[in-house]
């Protein structure tokens, strides 16, 4: 179970203001191709007109970015990592918004808001939002895995949030994968009283769990670890079952008079998972598919389960602009307690362990997080 400082830990960082001084070279994880990442000595980035200059604090390791690495998804070099969080060090000609010593977190997405899917607030499949606006050098990838990142300028404009007094750089760097994740909640909107079955109880899965309890649900999660199922009941699940024991099903008929859930969210990727998703469903549930973001990955599922007994099966992807103000709120608050779901922190140096951990976690390993300036 994550503790305050364990393996690998230093104190979160809280303090209100940072002196700032900008080196010429720095510090940064880089893709090298082969799944293989070696930290090097790289050039600082330089700004322009309308950008800023970000020291990176916390940057937290995604599974997405895992599975860039591990899978070789995208040409080397790259500077991954996107869940960043740190203090601006300079601004460009243009920027009033901001000022060095700011506090921020910045989103590496952010849409046109105005071309075919924008207008239908698709905006992961708008061309600007996959368009990277955030890096550390090389092909803009995040760049979140470095000692400073720059922020082009229409991020600056529509993608930064500004962290209060008091709130630690380690609580901060979870407004994106929240905002991802509020984004899922809502496509399925989960009423008070209906039974949500949450599959998969990593940090994703139980960042849902707090969400979703929110709304009056009441939740079934499902996990292969003790930890984490024990951890998913303290965050509001009422049922947290083992997916290799069969209990899933019996719970989700037992508490719906035998109907099945009213709503399923995946957010693991396991095989057979989003199969025992549909059979612990009723007929019209909605299913939302969260982890499934490899091309690789193929699904079997009965057509008359989806045709015949009208369920609703659905993706969610990414961050939604719309949501960044909310997901910034829920998270400076304190409203969700995501910090405690950090169970390792690295320096840049020992990344390494970070990303073989967080690609092949134990019980008690949870959200794993890098600390660049250490």
């Amino acid at each position: 179970m994550p503790t305050a400082n364990s393996e690998g830990a230093s104190a979160p960082i809280v303090a209100a203001e940072i002196a700032v001084t900008t080196p010429a070279v720095m510090n940064a994880a880089v893709y090298k191709g082969s799944s293989v990442v070696e930290v090097d000595s790289v050039p600082v980035p330089k700004i322009g007109p309308g950008e800023i200059l970000i020291r990176v604090e916390t940057c937290g390791i995604c599974h997405t970015d895992l599975k860039k690495i591990a899978y070789n998804l995208l040409p080397a070099p790259r500077i991954y990592g996107h869940e960043t969080a740190g203090v601006v060090a300079e601004v460009g000609t243009g920027v009033t918004r901001y000022s060095p010593g700011d506090r921020v977190i910045v989103f590496h997405h952010i849409p046109c808001g105005s071309c075919f899917y924008c207008r239908r607030k698709l905006y992961a499949q708008c061309p600007v939002y996959k368009k990277v606006g955030v890096t550390a050098g090389y092909e803009p990838a995040g760049g979140g895995f470095a000692q400073y990142v720059r922020a082009m300028d229409w991020i600056v404009e529509r993608g930064v949030e500004k962290i209060p007094h008091g709130v630690s750089f380690d609580q901060a760097c979870f407004v994106e994968p929240v905002n991802t994740i509020l984004k899922g909640v809502k496509q399925v909107d989960p009423q008070d009283g209906d039974v949500v079955a949450i599959l998969g109880q990593g940090p994703i899965g139980l960042i849902f769990t707090m969400i979703v309890a929110r709304s009056g649900a009441r939740i079934i999660a499902t996990d292969t670890m003790p930890g984490r199922r024990e951890l998913a009941c303290k965050f509001g699940a009422e049922e947290a079952f083992d997916p290799r024991k069969g209990n899933l099903e019996k719970a989700a008929f037992r508490m719906t008079d035998g109907r099945g859930a009213d709503i399923v969210i995946v957010a693991a990727s396991a095989p057979g998972i989003v199969e025992q998703a549909v059979a612990c469903s009723r007929p019209g549930a909605r299913i939302l598919l969260f982890a499934q973001t490899s091309h690789q990955e193929r699904i079997e599922v009965s057509g008359a389960a989806i045709c015949m007994e009208e369920r609703t099966l659905c993706g969610a992807y990414s961050a939604s602009v719309d949501l960044q103000r909310e997901s910034a709120e829920l998270v400076f608050s304190g409203a969700l307690p995501v910090e405690r779901l950090i169970s390792h922190r690295y320096p840049l140096r020992r990344i390494h362990e970070g990303i073989e951990r967080a690609l092949h976690p134990a019980d008690g390993s949870l959200k794993i997080v890098v600390q660049p300036q250490r």
